[in-house]
């Protein structure tokens, strides 16, 4: 009887224990933070993610179910008073973000030393071969620009970039032990979120060559200012191999800074004077044309992607193109091929209406540039937004800027979470947008209830930004 008693309450535990879990692992392993949403009750509740049994997650559950079994056991075997059973056992349940923690700290050392093997791995492998490596680093593009960079390099050399947004340390390393073999070109995307974060990555990676996107407001919670951020992305130029070459977005006002400042082998885009640059810009529903100027050199462009900032992404990586030797006839080829990445501007077309899809994040520039490809549209124009996060104390501000752009072009606005709702709804008002043509869903099913009643035939809908389960 004990022992059935014990697996029931373990059952229990571990189905209770799967959101909490979750959300530890959608924090990315960082234990102030799950807490932090743990004890805010934040937790990852949605469908949207999964929690993922990579590796890691399997050592940490099975280390979970150990102790919460050690626990039942003992409570089982030691507490004869029935009812003081079932209250210790309750105790362990309301205490799962305690016992998380105890197993993150028990595991710490073991992923530290895993971690550090397979880096070593990594190290070793890059040092031993011939290749080009290149770094991207910015606060908004990186991914985009990473992924022009590769179809342009593709029409001449045997391409390696990390997938997706793999942009920590492990992500580049997964990529160097798993997928990297043959290569001509190894393209490295490089995220930050504390300063130094860079510098590491570039002293890791070491490449020969490095582009800047542009840089702005994000992560402000744990960078605090626009200074750090570009004292960050800083480290990538400062830690380029001897004689590296560094490409800057010209068009940002901080990555300019960054490239007045370098003083070794540089060149500017996206600004009339520089190395490389777009003029004569047309958008259209099916995307963009332009002329792409690379010294002194211009090819008619023709791309799928839409908005000013994948012109911006196309011109950068096409100038790092062209400094590897890749002709402009074979960029111009490259990018008209490339298809709108996932839920980036993604344009979805049906016989009743079109669907912007900018769902995968959101930044302030990219948010106005994706409203202003909606104005091009005709029809009935609306917008879904949970608004951004994770801009600390700017948050209201830009938010509140945010709800009067959408007010501007939109003719429905539907909010997304509580978070910033009180921010887009009085800076949409204060643009005399209709109280009236604003909705609020706290999640999928009731946004689908009100884009049901209000969609028409020919209307738009631009998705933008689309949070974590666990935020609300």
């Amino acid at each position: 009887m004990i022992y059935f008693c014990i697996c029931i309450c373990e059952v229990l535990f571990v189905l209770l224990s799967y959101y909490f879990v979750k959300t530890y692992q959608l924090d990315g392993y960082n234990i102030k933070k799950f807490l932090s949403h743990a004890i805010e009750f934040k937790l990852a509740f949605g469908k949207k993610n999964k929690l993922v049994f990579t590796r890691r997650m399997i050592r940490f559950y099975i280390l979970l179910f150990i102790i919460s079994s050690a626990l039942f056991s003992l409570i089982m075997f030691f507490v004869a008073n029935p009812l003081l059973r079932a209250l210790d056992c309750v105790l362990i349940y309301l205490f799962i973000s305690i016992l998380i923690s105890l197993c993150h700290y028990l595991l710490l050392p073991i992923e530290i030393l895993i971690q550090k093997f397979y880096v070593e791995i990594a190290r070793r492998k890059l040092a031993k071969i011939d290749i080009i490596k290149i770094g991207i680093t910015g606060s908004f593009g990186k991914t985009s620009t990473k992924n022009i960079l590769t179809a342009i390099l593709e029409k001449q050399y045997k391409v390696c970039s990390t997938p997706k947004n793999y942009n920590t340390l492990m992500g580049i390393t997964k990529t160097i032990v798993y997928d990297l073999d043959d290569h001509d070109v190894f393209i490295a995307e490089m995220g930050a979120r504390h300063k130094g974060d860079i510098e590491n990555l570039a002293k890791f990676v070491r490449p020969q060559y490095g582009i800047i996107t542009s840089i702005g407001p994000m992560h402000l919670e744990t960078f605090k200012n626009l200074k750090t951020i570009e004292e960050t992305k800083n480290e990538l130029p400062m830690n380029l191999a001897e004689n590296g070459i560094m490409v800057f977005n010209g068009d940002s006002p901080s990555s300019k800074k960054l490239f007045d400042r370098f003083v070794g082998n540089k060149y500017l885009t996206c600004s009339s004077d520089a190395f490389a640059y777009a003029k004569n810009i047309d958008y259209g529903i099916n995307g963009a044309s332009f002329d792409m100027v690379i010294d002194g050199h211009c090819k008619r462009i023709q791309t799928k992607l839409l908005g000013k900032f994948n012109i911006d992404n196309i011109v950068t990586a096409g100038a790092l193109g062209y400094l590897l030797n890749i002709s402009l006839e074979d960029i111009a080829s490259a990018v008209k091929s490339l298809a709108p990445p996932k839920h980036r501007l993604e344009i979805i077309r049906n016989n009743y209406c079109t669907i912007l899809d900018d769902s995968y994040n959101s930044n302030e520039i990219g948010f106005s540039q994706a409203l202003e490809v909606l104005g091009k549209f005709k029809g009935l124009k609306i917008v879904v937004t949970p608004g951004i996060i994770e801009l600390g104390s700017a948050q209201s501000k830009v938010n509140f800027t945010i709800g009067g752009l959408i007010a501007d072009v939109a003719d429905y606005i539907i909010i997304m979470n509580d978070e910033n709702k009180n921010y887009l709804l009085s800076g949409a008002i204060a643009h005399n947008f209709p109280r009236d043509k604003i909705f609020f869903a706290s999640n999928r099913a009731k946004q689908q209830e009100i884009l049901e009643r209000l969609m028409m035939k020919d209307c738009v809908v631009l998705f933008e930004n689309d949070l974590p389960d666990n935020y609300k």
